[in-house]
């Protein structure tokens, strides 16, 4: 068993967060959700050798986004090509928000979890509306992040963890795509934060998954998150590539 490289990783993580709707070009899909994450609103190549033509390109996609009353947005990757980043640059396209795919292979075991736990099917609206109130979601996220459950195609759950009060602390979306387990909107209400449900969560996401028949994981964390990236090492992942965001000039 190895880490699943970054190819295998991109196709498991568009099929655990699928867009609304999508547009191909070549091997660029644009992608939107109304505004909703960063990873469903913006284009991402799958092909390091698809960069030919690219500030014709880059135009026309942009225009989609425009139409949409979105920014364009360009996901860099390990599989985003040099003529790609060069159009990039050119047409001042800002860097932001640098990020860490993590990954580690998923042994069969049972983790412990120490608080009480519900799985829930990804679309539950109990789950949805959990996980919404503690990252703070509004009205328009609440009906996006609904829009991309129900098209979840491959096997997921919700996952919530509960306080001694059964109150819901602790979140995560767990799916097994393809063979590997990604792991999305993980969250720890902000009050019940420093008292062990990341670990809670995490520790029941990887159950399912793996019992689920899971064999290798992986998951995303911003740069600058430095408690979410040592929970996640401490559990066994470990850096496979980083990615970035380029926006378009306003």
């Amino acid at each position: 068993m190895s880490l699943p490289t970054a190819p295998e990783i991109e196709h498991a993580c568009l099929k655990a967060w699928p867009a609304l709707e999508e547009e191909r070009y070549g091997a660029w899909i644009a992608r939107f959700a109304n505004g909703y994450t960063k990873r469903a609103n913006s284009v991402q190549s799958l092909d390091v050798d698809d960069d030919q033509d690219a500030p014709r390109r880059i135009e026309a996609v942009a225009q989609a986004y425009r139409q949409r009353g979105l920014r364009p947005t360009f996901r860099v990757t390990p599989l985003v090509g040099a003529g790609v980043l060069s159009a990039l640059d050119d047409k001042g396209w800002a860097f932001y928000e640098p990020s860490l795919v993590l990954a580690m292979e998923l042994p069969k075991r049972a983790r412990p979890v120490a608080a009480t736990t519900r799985l829930f099917e990804a679309a539950d609206p109990e789950w949805r509306q959990a996980q919404g109130a503690m990252a703070g979601y509004g009205e328009a996220e609440s009906s996006a992040l609904a829009g991309i459950l129900d098209k979840i195609a491959v096997p997921a759950r919700g996952v919530l963890v509960y306080d001694d009060a059964y109150r819901p602390v602790g979140a995560a979306l767990a799916i097994n795509a393809d063979g590997i387990a990604i792991f999305l909107n993980v969250v720890v209400d902000p009050s019940a934060r420093g008292q062990g449900y990341g670990r809670a969560v995490m520790h029941a996401a990887l159950n399912w998954t793996s019992q689920s028949g899971a064999e290798r994981s992986a998951i995303q964390v911003l740069g600058d998150n430095e408690t979410a990236q040592s929970l996640y090492r401490s559990l066994g992942f470990a850096e496979v590539y980083s990615y970035h965001y380029r926006r378009a000039p306003e």
